[in-house]
């Protein structure tokens, strides 16, 4: 039996050896998004395939909750020295995009399965319709690249050269995409070597013993977090900018419940399956890691000591009804899924930021761009794709302090590269690296800046990826009287004659001299701008955070070139407006919600819960084009009537769970 020190001592050895295998990865890899970006993960898994611990220093952090068990289950015979592997989505949803690639080895002590180590490398590239393969573009999973079900990769430490040859055939840069893996084997490898050693240490009973406290102490620590929030029902909506080509939002609501130290979050009335590669692949599994990332992120706030493994899950379920963004239907595409978990996240922490207001932050930017080049370099005539940089934004106001500044809250795990590695390996030049002024969230607490980027290309036809583009038309929310934060941006040749600005397109063609621009959000402010002391407002004004026009007009705050003027300040702060209500959303949003009321977004997400899941997106997109001089509900009803008439093929939705309701 392990008491309470013995079993700290454990997760320090069970954290020690995830560490050192993400150590292990990071120096071997050859991508720079795996070695410098740091977009991967590594973990240790039961034998029943529940992580039970991961590293805190690098890598992503989104899996600390992932079952692998979906996936073990479907390869047989294992052997020692066998490594497995996924990237396709569907199989068994451990894998959540194609460029993921997910491995896992067993762990033999006395012939007997004792544990797994596993991980994932995001590779530069997967084949697919579009350089590194993902696009918001793209309309089916067969378009993002070349997918492998969960089979073995090597057999007793020989790796199947057949599979890595149709690798290497299929993808774009082949030699990056065997580094990264040969490296995360290494990594799996290092994993063994360690549980073993701890076996020694513990003794396999004790160790195998101590692995399931492990998972219940995590269990326990979440329901105590539960158990310090209030009882009730919190309900929170938040969009994406864009669903597709067609440019109409994507709405994700949320409803939680909190009951003692179990809650349930019910994602009913989020948008239909989409005809892009927005949608989430979580297979409805109520417990889905990629489901609860937003709730990792809440717990650890509230509880910095929580283990993160898979235990966190347990007292949460998830509702995801089949067909919605959420729970697509194979071939949905689903490359950009990142996209729709940055909005998953903002909109978890709506939620939880009703039930415990005091002590969760502002949304953060929700935007992490990330952005590949692929170009001809002119000193070796050779192609070269390679991720340049994540454009990262701030995070939300705190409760205690301002917003991080570039990289921020949810998407921090995201390291920048240094411009002159990347410089070095792909021929682009920077023009501008830093923090964009006035783009936090006005607040007591400021949030967080946004990242600005710009690079200039020098060969034709260079094609550029910058997934994840959100958040140039709804802003990252402020909370108790911040205000929202400042809007990402996208320009071709910013400041010339010719200057494009692109808005959310996520591929762009650059030629020979072009430069490209590329800012994220900020993060939103919280607290009243004006109880902001001055002295913080001017050191922001004198450190260029803050504009003097953005000083006077969101904080009251005047200045005498990098001088506080206090009369005219205190003067200026007599005028002070009042809060109202819990969030700002900014003027975007409130104009864009008078005409599409929440009851109207509810009864169009009824009305298509009724169609046929092939029939869903096609409405909606039918809807928003007749709802010009439309408003609320009844608007929602004449315009789906107008377009059945326009197609009369088109079905009667069946009873949907909002008529059900009533």
């Amino acid at each position: 039996m392990f008491d309470r020190m013995k079993l700290q001592v454990l997760a320090n050895h069970a954290r020690a050896a995830a560490e050192n295998m993400a150590h292990t990865l990071h120096r071997t890899a050859h991508s720079a998004f795996v070695k410098e970006t740091e977009d991967f993960t590594v973990m240790l898994i039961s034998r029943r395939g529940d992580t039970f611990a991961v590293p805190m220093e690098l890598g992503a952090t989104w899996y600390p909750g992932l079952s692998w068990a979906p996936a073990l289950a479907m390869v047989d015979d294992y052997k020692p020295g066998d490594v497995a592997f996924t990237n396709d989505p569907y199989s068994c949803f451990v894998a959540t995009h194609a460029p993921d690639t997910h491995l896992w080895k067993p762990v033999f002590h006395e012939g007997e399965i004792v544990a797994w180590t596993g991980g994932h490398i995001h590779n530069t590239d997967m084949g697919g319709a579009v350089p590194a393969s993902l696009s918001r573009a793209l309309t089916e999973i067969h378009q993002e690249g070349i997918r492998f079900p969960p089979m073995k990769l090597v057999n007793e430490g020989v790796f199947d050269e057949q599979i890595l040859r149709i690798m290497t055939t299929n993808v774009r840069k082949p030699d990056l995409n065997i580094g990264d893996i040969k490296a995360l084997v290494g990594a799996l490898n290092t994993g063994e070597r360690k549980v073993l050693a701890m076996i020694e240490k513990f003794g396999r009973e004790a160790f195998l013993e101590g692995v399931d406290a492990l998972l219940d102490h995590a269990e326990a620590q979440a329901r105590e977090v539960l158990r310090g929030m209030p009882d009730g029902t919190w309900e929170f909506a938040d969009y994406a900018d864009e669903d597709s080509v067609e440019a109409n939002p994507c709405r994700l609501k949320l409803k939680l419940t909190i009951r003692g130290d179990e809650a349930v979050l019910d994602f009913t009335g989020s948008d239909p399956q989409l005809g892009s590669s927005l949608n989430v692949p979580s297979g409805g599994n109520p417990r889905h890691t990629i489901l609860l990332v937003g709730v990792y992120y809440v717990l650890y706030t509230l509880n910095p000591k929580i283990l993160l493994n898979t235990g966190l899950t347990r007292p949460f379920t998830c509702i995801a009804p089949e067909g919605t963004v959420l729970n697509p239907v194979f071939p949905a595409a689903v490359g950009m899924r990142s996209l729709t978990c940055a909005r998953l996240r903002s909109v978890i922490f709506g939620a939880f930021s009703q039930a415990v207001p005091e002590r969760l932050p502002a949304a953060p930017a929700g935007n992490n761009c990330i952005v590949n080049v692929m170009t001809t370099d002119e000193r070796t005539s050779r192609t070269v794709i390679a991720a340049v940089n994540p454009v990262v934004g701030g995070g939300g106001g705190m409760p205690h302090r301002d917003g991080t500044n570039g990289s921020g809250a949810d998407a921090a795990y995201l390291k920048n590269t240094p411009i002159e590695i990347t410089e070095t390996e792909t021929p682009v030049e920077f023009v501008k690296y830093g923090l964009a002024q006035d783009s936090g969230g006005a607040g007591r607490w400021r949030g967080g800046l946004a990242t600005e980027m710009a690079f200039r290309v020098f060969a034709p036809d260079s094609r550029i990826t910058a997934r994840n583009r959100d958040r140039s038309f709804f802003r990252p929310w402020g909370v108790l009287g911040g205000k929202a934060a400042g809007l990402s941006d996208m320009v071709v040749n910013p400041g010339q004659p010719e200057a494009r600005r692109l808005g959310n397109i996520d591929t762009a063609v650059l030629q020979p001299g072009d430069v490209l621009e590329i800012r994220s959000a900020g993060g939103g402010g919280r607290g009243h701008p004006f109880d902001r002391e001055a002295w913080r407002v001017a050191e922001d004004v004198v450190r260029g955070y803050v504009s003097p026009e953005a000083a006077e007009r969101d904080y009251g705050v005047v200045m005498q070139g990098e001088v506080l003027d206090e009369e005219a300040t205190k003067a200026r702060r007599a005028d002070r407006s009042p809060v109202s209500g819990h969030f700002h959303f900014g003027p975007e949003r409130e104009g864009y919600e008078a005409q599409w009321t929440p009851g109207a977004y509810d009864r169009l997400t009824a009305i298509l819960a009724g169609l046929p899941t092939h029939w869903r997106f096609f409405a909606k997109t039918e809807i928003f084009r007749r709802m010009t001089g439309r408003v609320g509900a009844q608007g929602v009803d004449e315009a789906f009537a107008a377009a059945r008439v326009r197609f009369p093929e088109m079905p009667q939705p069946r009873l949907s769970y909002a008529e059900a309701a009533e």
